[in-house]
């Protein structure tokens, strides 16, 4: 499709160059210049384009001042080489622009339209050199003055402005410019069979071959048309709109390779995979061989095989699907090179950000590998008799050397690169315009402001209007919309949060973790670590007071994985927000999988910073009450060291070893049912909560 716009870009600007010549002979042009304009005209439109040349040439040095000619002698001289020089083609109409004095911004009259061919091919070129957003700033000061131009004309602007906008997801915009398309033609075809029934029958041959040529441009540009709006509605996941389309295209394409290749795209989103896949093996790839053919540099590649190098977006993609299934290094190395040409995209940044975080993390596994397990609490026993001694299991984390003193700056998978990553996501995006809400104890009066998404799976909050709403661009996926960019936000602000208590950074990392606090639309994970990282950053600068609201169990309400039905705003689902709305995405191993489960560790950690005041029957009690609410085989191995902790405080070494060598909490067996009649917690205000740092294998994201 884009390949049969090229082509007819380049003719109708011949075409209309040489009708301006015809169409200003009462101004001084001489019959032999309409004759060689004409014979111009033929000569390229049959691919004759060395004819095309010499009758170009003999009219230019009959009329040297008039650029038109120059424009013409370009484009033909362009389709000679098989559209290969866009280099030297872009270059002449820089130099036409510039002799003519006319910049596209400064367009602002019917006097600037004689010079709409150059915007056009300019904007043409930019089209195929992926600068969309300078073709569509060009596109739109054209459509602004659509009215005087010819009808072709005006329909290859419109036609050029559609790809644009669906090319930058701005499928509002386009389905408009289609209502206006087909309002265009259908007038055009009223107007051609009026003129056409007042002519007479003096040249019935002539107007029936006409008519006969019109009916099929028509039938060509409404199929076109439906095709666009299959693309636009696919953005829009409008399946009903969508499902009518998609009967037009079949009709009007038949089983063209575009078609099945939409038809696919729309059983895809409603869920019929097989079909989908079904509908693309029926697709004759082979059709279209000039699409691959280019083992060509980039100055010697034709024009409309630009747009066929997927290189990035494929890295892209496939830096995710590697991230997603447990290869962050793998990940990296493809994000790392995608990040070069999508450097204004913070989701990429936050990708590359999670991918140093899971290199450094590693799996499950890993993370606890120095950590001890239920059966290796004892490390080693030293001596014998009267000497001999347990020596328990660390389990200490803390200051870890995450480099060997490189620079932080060179990309590798480093928590320190993993921080600037996260800062140029943060800069990337705008700021927040709304009052964030406080959180109790957030006492940071700086707001980075705004909401955003669960690391993985946030960002599948719906925006409720889709019209109006100011986006900004993240290529190669779809623009960031107000909900997404609020999720994004969140899910940056978890991280950095995270990766600044790795570095020890624990001023930041508090800094983060207020942030992310304050946001009004917060999801319930996120809500859960931010108060988790909160009071980790504060009991590492020994302000165990300002810990304790953030260790409240009552703060933990919800840990889904996204915004709860009641805050989310109904309305679109777009982009990558569907990937929200299914519940089937595997909460990790290490995370709460439940409201009572995330308020048990809760209170663990309540317990271990009890400890850190010396208040050990205040520890105890949250420590029972924290075991009441789970099976005793879901006790984490630091619940039973916080046990064996107490007991040697409280001069119990007997129950401290009996409590080893079970690897169970028998205190709270014993006193399972009395806890469930009385719980000890009391969230009013004489408790405090606060955490023992790297206590539970949640601390962290």
């Amino acid at each position: 499709m884009r390949r049969i716009m090229i082509a007819v870009t380049l003719q109708v600007s011949l075409d209309q160059g040489t009708e301006k010549h015809e169409g200003a002979g009462t101004s001084g042009i001489t019959d032999q210049e309409k004759e060689l304009s004409s014979s111009a005209l033929q000569a390229f439109l049959a691919g004759n384009y060395d004819a095309c040349l010499q009758h170009l040439n003999t009219l230019q040095d009959i009329n040297k001042d008039d650029y038109k000619i120059t424009l013409n002698t370009a484009v033909a001289e362009f389709c000679k080489s098989n559209q290969t020089t866009t280099d030297n083609l872009r270059q002449t109409l820089n130099q036409l622009k510039n002799q003519v004095h006319s910049v596209v911004e400064e367009m602002d009259g019917l006097d600037d339209v004689e010079n709409s061919m150059l915007y056009y091919n300019q904007a043409v070129i930019l089209y195929h050199l992926r600068q969309y957003t300078e073709a569509i700033s060009v596109g739109e000061k054209l459509y602004q003055f659509i009215e005087p131009f010819e009808e072709k004309f005006a329909q290859a602007v419109c036609f050029l402005l559609v790809d644009l906008y669906l090319l930058t997801y701005q499928a509002e915009k386009a389905l408009h410019l289609l209502a206006v398309l087909e309002k265009m033609i259908s007038q055009g075809n009223n107007n051609s069979k009026n003129g056409k029934n007042e002519s007479g029958n003096n040249t019935n041959k002539d107007s029936s071959n006409q008519k006969a040529e019109s009916g099929a441009l028509i039938e060509v540009a409404k199929s076109k048309i439906h095709q666009y709006k299959v693309r636009a509605y696919i953005q829009m996941k409008s399946l009903k709109a969508c499902k009518r389309e998609i009967k037009s295209v079949m009709n009007t394409a038949g089983n063209s390779a575009p078609s099945l290749f939409l038809k696919s795209n729309f059983e895809y989103l409603r869920g019929n995979y097989r079909k989908a896949v079904k509908l693309l093996n029926s697709a004759n790839i082979a059709e279209h061989p000039g699409f691959m053919k280019t083992g060509k540099k980039f100055s010697g590649r034709p024009m409309c095989t630009l747009l066929t190098n997927k290189r990035y977006e494929l890295l892209y993609n496939c830096g995710i699907q590697l991230l997603h299934i447990g290869r962050p290094l793998a990940a990296f190395e493809c994000l790392i090179e995608a990040v070069q040409v999508y450097h204004s995209n913070p989701r990429l940044w936050l990708r590359i950000a999670e991918c140093c975080i899971a290199a450094n993390k590693g799996t499950s596994e890993q993370e606890t590998k120095g950590l001890p397990s239920k059966k290796g609490i004892v490390q080693s026993i030293v001596g014998q008799g009267y000497h001999r001694k347990i020596v328990l299991a660390s389990q200490s984390i803390q200051n870890v050397v995450y480099n060997d003193g490189q620079s932080s700056a060179i990309p590798v998978a480093s928590m320190e690169f993993a921080a600037i990553c996260l800062r140029n996501a943060l800069l990337l995006l705008p700021e927040d315009q709304q009052e964030p809400k406080q959180e109790n104890g957030s006492k940071t009066s700086n707001q980075l402001g705004g909401n955003t998404e669960n690391s993985e799976s946030s960002e599948a909050c719906s925006n409720k209007s889709h019209e109006g709403d100011k986006f900004i661009a993240a290529p190669p996926s779809s623009p960031l919309k107000k909900q997404e960019l609020e999720n994004l936000r969140c899910s940056i602000l978890a991280c950095s949060a995270y990766v600044a208590l790795a570095l020890g950074d624990n001023l930041m990392a508090l800094n983060h973790a207020d942030k992310l606090l304050q946001q009004p639309k917060l999801s319930g994970s996120l809500k859960f670590l931010g108060h988790l990282y909160a009071a980790e950053a504060l009991i590492s600068l020994d302000r165990i007071s300002d810990a304790i609201t953030h260790l409240n169990p009552e703060n933990v309400t919800d840990v889904s994985l996204g915004i709860s039905s009641n805050e989310q705003d109904q309305g679109s689902d777009k982009g990558e927000n569907e990937a929200m709305e299914s519940s089937g995405k595997q909460t990790p191993q290490c995370y709460p999988s439940s409201v009572t489960s995330a308020r048990t560790m809760m209170l663990f950690n309540l317990g271990s910073a009890y400890c850190l005041r010396s208040e050990y029957d205040k520890a105890r009690k949250c420590l029972h009450q924290a075991a009441s609410l789970i099976h005793p085989k879901e006790i984490p191995p630091e619940a039973i060291l916080l046990a064996v902790y107490l007991e040697l405080q409280n001069g119990n070494t007997q129950l401290a070893l009996q409590i080893i060598k079970r690897n169970q909490l028998l205190p709270s067996v014993k006193t399972l049912s009395d806890m469930r009649k009385k719980p000890v917690f009391q969230p009013v205000h004489s408790i405090q909560p606060i955490q023992m740092p790297a206590f539970t294998t949640v601390q962290r994201k």
